[in-house]
């Protein structure tokens, strides 16, 4: 299908642009339509999921998310796997720099496993998924999160299997989280 872009007009660039964009494209009839649609751009991502393939144990995170909160207000907490924006760096750099902040652990045997676009009808933003190995020895700090990004994080360490459990119960609705969790038992990453 072929797209041509008629206007672009700026709603909002508070931190991330979010635009209304207006566009042509030939329909499978050969006919020309116009649509209009908000697109917000919010950068690219990367997320990780830490594992210790010994004492087949991973590492979550749980914090507030205020969409999710603003959404269904007794549901404000999420559990998650480590993620962040990548900013000026690579993916890989992001994910071992979100997981010291985050966790407090540096990790190691960094591997992207896949990428994807989360919310394709609406945002830019793909993200990189990444699994990587921690143990006791790679704490490096408390994590918690970054005060200047007004980050309170909660490290969770638990077995894989209790992680992958919370799926079903929906303890665990984070869509990266659970791409993430899947990837490493269907493949087997903790056996």
């Amino acid at each position: 299908m072929e797209i041509k872009i008629l206007s672009k007009t700026i709603l909002s660039e508070n931190k991330y642009l979010l635009q209304q964009v207006e566009y042509e494209y030939i329909d499978r009839n050969n006919k020309i339509k116009r649509a209009k649609r908000e697109v917000f751009h919010r950068g690219n991502g990367a997320a990780v999921l830490l594992y210790d393939k010994e004492r087949k144990t991973i590492i979550l995170v749980r914090q507030i998310r205020l969409p999710v909160f603003l959404n269904k207000p007794e549901d404000g907490n999420m559990v998650e796997c480590c993620a962040g924006t990548i900013d000026k760096d690579d993916p890989e750099t992001c994910v071992r720099r979100e997981a010291e902040e985050e966790t407090g652990y540096r990790i190691t045997d960094v591997k992207k496993v896949f990428e994807a676009y989360m919310s394709p009808g609406a945002v830019t933003e793909v993200i990189y998924f990444f699994t990587g190995v921690y143990s006791h020895e790679s704490k490096v700090s408390e994590g918690g999160g970054l005060e200047a990004e007004h980050e309170e994080i909660e490290v969770l360490e638990m077995p894989f299997i209790k992680a992958y459990e919370m799926i079903g119960t929906g303890e665990i609705k984070d869509a990266k989280t659970i791409m993430l969790l899947q990837y490493a038992f269907i493949n087997k990453i903790l056996d």
